[in-house]
């Protein structure tokens, strides 16, 4: 089947009854890639609780110059005779294919590979929310997936596969019983769920897969899992394609990744895989695909893994990879340099800095960044990567965690200050997730409001958003923590609002000249009107004028008419706590130039596995 033109992202995860691709016979190559992220100049261990056998008993190999595994076996997983004598690594100047005998795997040896019953299937009940009618929720579908057990009654998948989840299954290879799993942990940004099953049988006789070593280009990957195409396991084989930051498609972030061209086809998606070790090198979970590439895939590295798993125990929940909150600018041009004083080929200008995060506190625009907790940033906005390679500034901030405060060298009007922030997860103006699952709503006489979202935007097309509003959602900062771009949803026809029928996906400013910085401010301000007009100001002074002793009456009718339970959702039921500034409220956005994300071709061509 031909592919669409459009450069899209897929999934793994392989949906029963409604597929998620737009053409769902086309199965695309994904090449694996797994490298580990490690700054030379500050080596660290993989970090985590010792009941995850997610970190190795010998972490000698993780603090080598060139970041390969040492000769020592203990660090190694039990299950070993997935690497046989003919696959031992040439050497590397030997300029040997892949495909030659010597570094492919025996297929008796894979069959009996013990570390393959680690693998599991994944059965998941989806009901997303319909953020369009936010007081209920979209039909139910299924899909299926893969996961992998890390030890201590706990298996890791990707987040996509258990989104809006009403019921998660996994069943065991050789069974035919399926086990209730757990949700404990979705990290969106990184793409890992963490599950646990309370059931003792469905873990006699498991044993736990160990992580290994980030790997270099060229290393042999093998990735695991349940794809389209049968019920049973699933083996496909291929090499580390490229090892660097890159986009994330299910959180839209950017963080370290390995590329490979390995096959990787929905159902794929939260499957292990492994070296030549018969250790697991990261998480299967998404593909690139369009008219001009084939064989890309991309698999978590386990460094972003343990991440995840640290944050988790931690804080007893996830709470995500923090950011600078700044817009930057490389510094290539020797003119440029000069005219900001920067003595050396180094360094990033500070073009915006969001207000939410706390480096607004110690930053200014037209600051130079040229460190990084003692790590030079180069012109390019790059940083020192293993032995000799070169890597995105921003890896070294997503190695933080949340709370973590950072040391940054900066050059400000030709003198060197050093100054410190405390790192914090960004404050989404419009989020791309909505947390606790349901989008807040308010109904105000047949009028229904609810925050600007992603997902909204999403299924409204962006055609009936706005150029306006869509750029306010793509490229404008949070003033402020809480802060919501609030929208005239569509306007439920009644004889009180009649003249505003055709009212869609417009922005609401103020309700009677108070600014409203997000929906319970909103649905506080009405309720708390006592005037005898509700006056509602929209964009381009658009004016909608209700008589609010009206409005009320005829709210429990609109109700009933439309089969809609409530006026607005339950989490706008609690009373309104005013914990904003007035001068915080501010009539207008701040745009940057860049969108939030400033990934090099977006997210557009990325799929889920």
């Amino acid at each position: 089947m031909a592919v669409a033109a459009a450069i899209c992202w897929f999934s793994a995860g392989t949906s029963l009854y409604s597929h998620r691709l737009s053409t769902p016979l086309f199965i695309p190559k994904a090449v694996h890639q797994n490298k580990k992220c490690h700054d030379p100049s500050q080596p660290k261990k993989a970090v985590g609780k010792q009941n995850f056998l997610w970190r190795s008993k010998d972490e000698s190999h993780l603090a080598n110059k060139d970041g390969r595994s040492s000769k020592n076996e203990t660090g190694r997983s039990q299950s070993t005779a997935f690497k046989s004598s003919g696959q031992q690594r040439k050497g590397s100047g030997k300029g040997a294919p892949f495909e030659s005998k010597e570094r492919q795997v025996e297929t008796g040896i894979v069959e009996d590979a013990t570390f393959l019953n680690a693998v599991v299937k994944v059965f998941c009940t989806h009901t997303a929310p319909d953020y369009s009618l936010p007081w209920q929720k979209q039909r139910q579908f299924a899909s299926t997936g893969s996961a992998f057990m890390i030890g201590d009654g706990k298996l890791l998948t990707n987040a996509h596969c258990v989104e809006h989840g009403t019921q998660v299954k996994v069943k065991r290879r050789g069974d035919d019983t399926k086990y209730v799993a757990k949700v404990l942990a979705r990290g969106v940004e990184c793409d890992i769920a963490l599950l646990s099953v309370e059931s003792e049988d469905f873990w006699k006789g498991a044993e736990p897969l160990r992580f290994g070593h980030l790997p270099h280009l060229q290393d042999a990957v093998t990735v695991v899992g349940y794809p389209l195409g049968g019920d049973t396991i699933s083996v496909t084989k291929g090499v580390v394609s490229r090892v660097e930051v890159t986009s994330y498609a299910h959180g839209s972030s950017e963080l370290l990744g390995i590329q490979i061209d390995a096959a990787i086809n929905p159902g794929n998606s939260g499957g292990p895989a492994f070296n030549d070790d018969g250790e697991c090198i990261g998480v299967a979970f998404q593909v690139y695909r369009s008219d001009d590439v084939e064989n890309i895939g991309y698999v978590i590295p386990t460094t972003v893994v343990s991440h995840f798993l640290e944050d988790y125990e931690r804080n007893g929940k996830y709470s995500g990879f923090p950011c600078l909150g700044v817009l930057l600018q490389k510094l290539e041009n020797p003119a440029l340099r000069a005219c900001l004083r920067v003595p050396t080929n180094e360094g990033v200008l500070v073009r915006k800095i969001e207000p939410t995060s706390d480096v607004s506190n110690v930053l200014k625009e037209g600051d130079v960044i040229v460190s990084f907790d003692g790590v030079r940033v180069g012109s390019e906005g790059t940083v020192p990567f293993r032995s000799s390679e070169r890597i995105a500034f921003r890896y070294l901030i997503s190695q933080k965690f949340t709370g973590d405060i950072a040391e940054l060298g900066i050059i400000r009007a030709g003198e060197f200050l050093k100054v410190k922030a405390v790192l914090k997860p960004r404050v989404h103006l419009v989020p791309f997730h909505i947390e606790g699952g349901q989008p807040s709503y308010l109904i105000v006489a047949g009028l229904v409001f609810t925050p600007l979202s992603e997902p909204l935007i999403e299924g409204e097309c962006e055609d009936t958003i706005g150029l306006k509003l869509l750029t306010k959602a793509r490229y404008s900062f949070a003033k402020f923590q809480g802060e919501q771009i609030v929208v005239l949803s569509q306007v439920l026809a009644n004889e009180v609002n009649i003249g505003y029928e055709d009212l869609s996906n417009e922005q609401i400013l103020k309700v009677n000249g108070t600014r409203i910085r997000n929906i319970h401010h909103l649905a506080h301000l009405v309720d708390s009107c006592k005037d005898k007009y509700l006056v509602l100001e929209f964009e381009d002074n658009f004016l909608v004028v209700l008589e609010r002793e009206a409005a009320s009456s005829a709210s429990s009718s609109i109700l009933k008419d439309y089969g809609i339970p409530a006026e607005r959702s339950s989490n706008l039921l609690e009373p309104y706590i005013d914990s904003i500034g007035p001068d915080e409220a501010t009539d207008q956005h701040e745009f940057g130039d860049s969108p939030v994300s400033n990934s090099e071709f977006g997210y557009d061509g990325l799929f889920l596995a």
